[in-house]
């Protein structure tokens, strides 16, 4: 597919979509349920005005929000509190999927969400957004009303930085420029057509989220991008301009430890599609430096990319939707393999 093409035909503006009482009738008349998840880790400054925000216009004034809830991943402060007493469904990711244990970090909220929500799309929004608005759920879902053949949309917009009580305009993204776009151009350059591809808002068809596996960590947003295109191609994509989102900055060092997750991520799809040819693991540790007076010491961070597998696999997730039971493995010798929680 010609990038331009592609550029041409599956971005939007979300203004395309803001007539609200047409595409609610659009998503009735197709017969569709929608969920959202905001995946938490302490929000309470931000999590209650997106709750109130979302409910009163996408569930209360425009019923196009089926299904609303907040997946947390174990906050210290008041965040499951503050979105309860605003009206969310309010979960901990640890309680879902049990069996399944627990490893902390969005991805896998974002995967137990699937389990958890019953909606034929699930829509994915950060809960820091300081400048939250209902452009961030219809902006998004709107492609996949309108266009049956589209089943993953990408949001994009301008991220100015906010610094204590003022904002300093920025492109954002420095992750994005600095390492997932030349990966992308040189290894999947169909894929630089998504203008940020790390960001945290997207709508997904179930079938799709259900089919692909989910990094706990930093890599899950770079991963659903090369699966889905690996198993759908460029046609399965869309994204939609949001205008602005004002979120926290991070620090450089903090940026390091996003880019080392990402980077195992792309270097496991590399491998795993036969792109490249890599024998043994990879080191989990980053080490970064800081100095101390006259001294400079290393910083060794355990960084893992644990990944879950396709929820289509889980036998309590087949269950819940009426799906038959996976075979069962055999081994080398016809004897029936246990499965192995992690």
């Amino acid at each position: 597919m010609n990038l331009n093409d592609w550029l041409n035909n599956n971005t939007y503006h979300h203004s395309a979509f803001s007539d609200l009482k047409e595409l609610v009738q659009l998503k009735q008349d197709a017969g569709l349920s929608i969920s959202l998840c905001i995946p938490t880790l302490n929000e309470e400054r931000t999590i209650g005005k997106e709750v109130v925000i979302f409910r009163s216009e996408l569930m209360h004034r425009h019923p196009l929000i089926d299904e609303f809830a907040v997946i947390d991943s174990g906050s210290q402060d008041r965040t499951l509190e503050v979105a309860s007493s605003f009206g969310a469904d309010t979960y901990l990711s640890s309680e879902i999927l049990p069996e399944e244990g627990f490893k902390r970090g969005k991805g896998e909220n974002l995967w137990k969400a699937i389990h958890q929500l019953k909606g034929d799309i699930i829509v994915y929004i950060d809960a820091d957004i300081k400048n939250i608005h209902p452009r961030f759920v219809y902006g998004l879902v709107g492609p996949l009303i309108t266009r049956p053949e589209v089943s993953y949309v990408k949001a994009f917009y301008d991220r100015p930085l906010a610094f204590s009580n003022s904002v300093r305009p920025s492109g954002g993204g420095r992750v994005t420029e600095i390492l997932t776009r030349p990966l992308f151009s040189l290894f999947f350059p169909e894929l630089t057509a998504i203008i940020q591809p790390l960001s945290g808002e997207y709508a997904v068809r179930r079938n799709v989220l259900e089919s692909i596996p989910f990094p706990v960590g930093y890599g899950v947003e770079t991963s659903h991008l090369l699966d889905v295109y690996r198993k759908f191609g460029m046609e399965a994509f869309a994204q939609t301009d949001l205008d602005q989102r004002v979120h926290r900055n991070q620090d450089t060092r903090s940026l390091g430890k996003m880019s080392f997750g990402i980077m195992q991520t792309f270097i496991k799809r590399l491998r795993n599609f036969g792109t490249i040819h890599f024998d043994g693991e990879m080191d989990t540790v980053l080490r970064q430096f800081q100095a101390r007076n006259d001294t400079y010491e290393t910083v060794e961070s355990d960084i893992p990319e644990y990944e879950r597998p396709p929820m289509i696999t889980i036998p309590a997730y087949r269950k819940s939707r009426g799906m038959p039971p996976l075979p069962k493995k055999r081994g080398k010798h016809g004897e029936e393999e246990k499965r192995t929680k992690r």
